[in-house]
This record gives structure tokens, sequence and C-alpha cells, in this order.
């Protein structure tokens, strides 16, 4: 089976990129395609083995916008996290759309309702934890920098196989962690793909994910200024400039 990222790029629509901004918390490109102007998402990681003298993060900075939306989509392969979340927005800018698969659900509504009662493993601290912990038979969170509850990522193959339903931040796709975490969980669990940098493909259904949500930009230009100004994803959904939509594999339930 060919690669994630190889298929994806093979799927995405054609187009030409107009800009591209990273800041701080968020990392965004916006293109145009013969279906409107779309910008797509990813989380800004940076690696602390390249620095900004010797080795920068980010090679061609400055002319990112007059690559070919094909070899800037293929940042993904980079060394570099900063370039990897390039070009996954890049990837979730040209994605084909399916909006009659998207259900108007938050990844939190989906796990109060399918975590109820189960063994769940969170990777990532997302704002809703606390309000999983009540319902849910136990929950374990893993994260690479733990906060108090939380279980080191190195816990990970004693938890994920215990789980019921696994949510994994899709910006294990940005530090290169994915393929790890989903070859821990058991066949029969369900497997959310989780956060603004999760590629709305049914690509992914092949690769062991079961549920997608993430984020459809609503307001392109909107994004684009707000990221250009270091502003948070809290903030993006005050503007009102994205939506939040979860796809399952066969029909939502």
């Amino acid at each position: 089976m060919k690669a994630i990222n190889e298929k994806l790029i093979e799927s995405l629509l054609p187009g030409k990129i107009l800009a591209v901004q990273v800041s701080p918390n968020r990392t965004a490109v916006l293109a145009e395609t013969d279906e409107g102007i779309r910008c797509g998402l990813a989380a800004t990681l940076s690696n602390p083995e390249f620095d900004h003298k010797l080795h920068p993060s980010v090679r061609e900075a400055g002319d990112l916008h007059k690559q070919n939306p094909a070899d800037l989509a293929g940042l993904v392969e980079s060394r570099s996290f900063t370039e990897v979340a390039i070009g996954l927005a890049t990837i979730n800018a040209l994605l084909p759309r399916s909006p009659n698969q998207w259900a108007d659900i938050h990844a939190e509504e989906y796990l109060l309702e399918h975590g109820a009662n189960k063994n769940v493993v969170v990777v990532g601290h997302f704002p809703f934890v606390d309000r999983l912990k009540p319902i849910a038979k136990n929950v374990w969170v893993l994260e690479l920098n733990p906060k108090e509850g939380d279980l080191p990522a190195e816990a990970a193959p004693e938890v994920i196989p215990q789980a019921d339903v696994v949510a994994i931040t899709a910006t294990t796709l940005i530090n290169k962690t994915f393929q790890g975490l989903i070859e821990l969980c058991q066949p029969q669990a369900r497997v959310v793909l989780v956060g603004p940098s999760t590629p709305l493909s049914p690509i992914m259904y092949d690769y062991g994910i079961d549920v997608l949500s993430g984020t459809i930009v609503t307001d392109p230009q909107s994004v684009m200024t707000g990221i250009g100004q270091g502003i948070c994803f809290h903030q993006l959904r005050q503007k009102k400039a994205v939506r939040l939509v979860t796809l399952q594999k066969g029909m939502l339930q």
C-alpha cells in the first residue's frame, strides 16, 4: 500500500498557491482552485535541531507562494516539522470535498457520545478531556509534555491496546508519530483523528482511522489575516471563520 502522504497528494485538486502564513501556533495555505478560493490549516511545530542562522526550518521562506502545489504539498516529507506543517496545510487546502458526508459535530460531542462507559485514550491534551472523564470508564491522556493527570507519550504501548476508543491528534502526522500509534490500536477500537490539521479525506480510512473530526475554513481571507497576526484557533471559531465537521467511515451514527 502506498504511503499516506503519497496517496493524499495524488488526490489533490489542481490549483495555484496564493499565500502561505506561518504563525507560532498555526500554519495556513491559501490556494485558488476551479471550485474557488481554499484555505488549509495545520499546527505549527518545530524541531530543536533547526535554527534560523545555520539550518533554517523553512528553506524557501519568502518564495513558498511561487511553488507549484505538488512541490509545496511534498514538504510533508521534510525533516523540518515546520515544513511538514506547510505541506499538510497545502494538502488540506486542495483536498476534494464531499459536503454531503460531513456532519456539523465537534470532536468533543462525538467522543462524549461514543466514549461513554468505554476505555478511552486521548493522544494530546484537548480542552474536552475533563468533560470526558466523568462519563467514560477510563480516560488516559498521552502527552509529549504531560500536564497534571496526563501520562507521558512513552506510556502509549501500555494503554492504547486497552482502549475501546482512541482519539489521536492530527499533529502526529506532523511530528511523525502517527504510524507508531496506529499500530498499537486494537482492530475493534474506534479510532478518531482530531484537530484542525486533520485531512478530511476518505483515504485516511485505509490507514486505520474510522472517524475524521477536523476543520473547514469558511472565511479564507479572515483566517489568513488572523494567522499572520498570531490568532489562536479559539479566536478563529469566535470569528466564525471555521466550521468544525466530522466524517465517519460509512454513515455517521
